[in-house]
Parts: C-alpha cells; structure tokens; sequence
C-alpha cells in the first residue's frame, strides 16, 4: 500500500523543474507548454544567444525571437501550497540520511544541498540560506551526501556543462583552458537527450519480434 509521504513524492514530481531536478521557484511556461524556474530557463536561452535560437530543454521545439517570459501566477501559488505540506520537517537524521552541515549538537536530516556553498541543510537552516541569498539565489538540489562528485577537482565549480568530445561534466572554466573548442552543451540538453534515446531504444525493443518462428 502506498504511504502517504510517497503519493505527496509522485504529486510533487509534476511540479519539478527538468534542468534543476527542484521544485519550481518562480515558474514560467514557455510557449510549448513546458514550465520551468525562471532563473533555469533564462541560463539556458543565455547560452544561446548567440544563434539567436532558443529551444525548450525537454521537447526540443525552437523559438525565435527570444520569448518574453511571464510568471505563471497560478502554478507559483500551487507550488507554494505543495512546500507547506511537503513531509520534509525537521527530523533527526537516521542512517543513510544526509545530515544537516550546519546543526551542532543534534543533526537533523537534511532537505537540500547547496551548490554554490557545499552545503547541506534542514528544513529550518534551509529557509535561512534561502534568505540571505534571496538578492541572488543559489542553485540547490534534493539533500545529497554526493556533493563533491557534482564540484570540478580542478577549479572547484559546478560541473554545469557536459563535453561531447570527451564525454564528461565539466564546469565552465573548463570550457576555456582545457576543453576550448570542443562540442559543449549544458548537462540539462545531455540529460534530455539521454532520456529520449533510453524510450526510443525501449519501445524498439518492444516492437522486435522475438525471433522469425513467431512472425
């Protein structure tokens, strides 16, 4: 049977944004119909600027010019109910749980993970980081205990960026010294594209007969 705190997981997945996998915080929807952060979509239509080309990360469709983007007043209220009720309150953090980086004493189980300060946080610490980094907002994700695999060794930034010529996250300084020149796209377009060939590669798997005796 399903519990409780799984249906509000499965309800709060339609309300996640593709290229920053969190919920929605200051939703837009783009004129496919798909809804993103708004700071999320700007940094991609950003990168294209130059072709002066932009296109949705999911489905793919173009746009030009560069759409205006408007607060979809509706789904921002929706998302802002979904928050209060989300089962994320303070806990003590068990085993496996991420724990909270800035507790002392007792460590409470960890909400989110901040990008930017390589930090975790629960659900009060949280809301203060969101506070004092309200003039400019930091990219966080779900609570992970993997945030140094998701840090550039090298120079220490997001691994934002993914180069096709050598196959690997990279992050933006990367681009300019050691991968310069080479086929770059966000990991949010490698990602998408990933999850299109994975259904391709399914439903012709389906379709192929298992062998010419049952044709």
């Amino acid at each position: 049977m399903t519990s409780g705190k799984e249906k509000l997981k499965v309800f709060q997945d339609e309300f996640m944004c593709a290229v920053c996998l969190d919920l929605l915080k200051d939703p837009v929807a783009i004129q496919c119909g798909h809804s993103y952060c708004k700071i999320c979509i700007t940094d991609c239509w950003d990168q294209e600027d130059q072709k002066r080309v932009y296109s949705c990360p999911q489905c793919r469709q173009t746009f030009s010019p560069r759409p205006a983007l408007a607060r979809n007043t509706m789904l921002a209220e929706v998302v802002e109910k979904l928050k209060k009720t989300r089962l994320s309150a303070d806990c003590d953090a068990g085993a496996g749980d991420v724990q909270c980086d800035v507790c002392t004493g007792r460590k409470y189980k960890a909400v989110k993970s901040c990008l930017v300060c390589l930090e975790s946080y629960c659900q009060t610490h949280f809301e203060r980081h969101e506070e004092f980094h309200s003039h400019k907002p930091h990219k966080v994700t779900e609570a992970t205990g993997r945030l140094q695999e998701m840090i550039c060794q090298k120079h220490e930034k997001l691994l934002e960026v993914f180069c096709r010529t050598d196959k690997k996250c990279i992050c933006m300084l990367c681009t300019i010294i050691e991968h310069k020149n080479h086929d770059i796209v966000p990991v949010a377009d490698q990602r998408t594209e990933k999850q299109v060939f994975k259904i391709n590669h399914q439903v012709n798997t389906k379709l192929e007969p298992k062998n010419l005796d049952q044709i």
